[in-house]
């Protein structure tokens, strides 16, 4: 059902999205990245490494899965992946899956969206698995474009970044090589990235 007033609703919604922080620092910023930023930047790399790597995925497919990733985290909030209470960590499956129903009950005329939603949670297809890979090394490459400051500012540590991401990553085997060659720069930089 076709609505201006709908129009103006999911306009909103970009807005509240884009009010959502997440714990990375914007690059020579004391600002903090939100979803937006974040969801934007995960499409041009995704689009950016599919077609230089020629890796012939889906790029209509890359991008909706990137920019829609995280629209859920408008009503679950956005979840640090370091998070110190493994509470927070243990209910966001269940904070997220009731964001989705959400979303569903107040955009019903957009069953794109949620089938969207849906099959990236599902990782069954290539595209899905290559975007949920580069969701995990995403923000890891930024935080290393900025020098580190996230990571010393919130004491995370390499042996962190790889107990966490490595078993994340290895669901698609480009991204996992790309973060192999990240963690080999890290390892070489360890010092000033981690300890500065």
């Amino acid at each position: 059902m076709e609505s201006f007033d709908q129009i103006l609703k999911f306009v909103d919604l970009i807005h509240q999205f884009r009010a959502v922080e997440r714990m990375l620092l914007v690059k020579d910023s004391e600002r903090r990245e939100n979803d937006v930023e974040h969801s934007f930047s995960l499409a041009m790399l995704a689009w950016y490494i599919n077609s230089t790597y020629k890796l012939g995925l889906n790029t209509d497919k890359l991008f909706k899965y990137a920019l829609a990733h995280d629209l859920v985290e408008v009503f679950a909030g956005d979840t640090y992946f370091f998070h110190k209470d493994q509470s927070v960590l243990d209910s966001k499956q269940k904070r997220e899956e009731e964001a989705a129903e959400i979303l569903k009950a107040k955009f019903p005329e957009f069953p794109e969206l949620h089938e969207i939603i849906h099959e990236y949670e599902k990782r069954k297809d290539d595209e899905s698995k290559f975007v949920y890979a580069l969701d995990k090394v995403e923000p890891v490459l930024s935080i290393y474009r900025d020098g580190g400051r996230t990571w010393r500012k919130n004491k995370v540590t390499l042996d962190m970044l790889k107990t966490m991401k490595i078993p994340k990553v290895a669901i698609d085997k480009n991204i996992a090589k790309i973060f192999q060659e990240l963690v080999e720069r890290l390892e070489k930089e360890h010092e000033v990235l981690f300890n500065k």
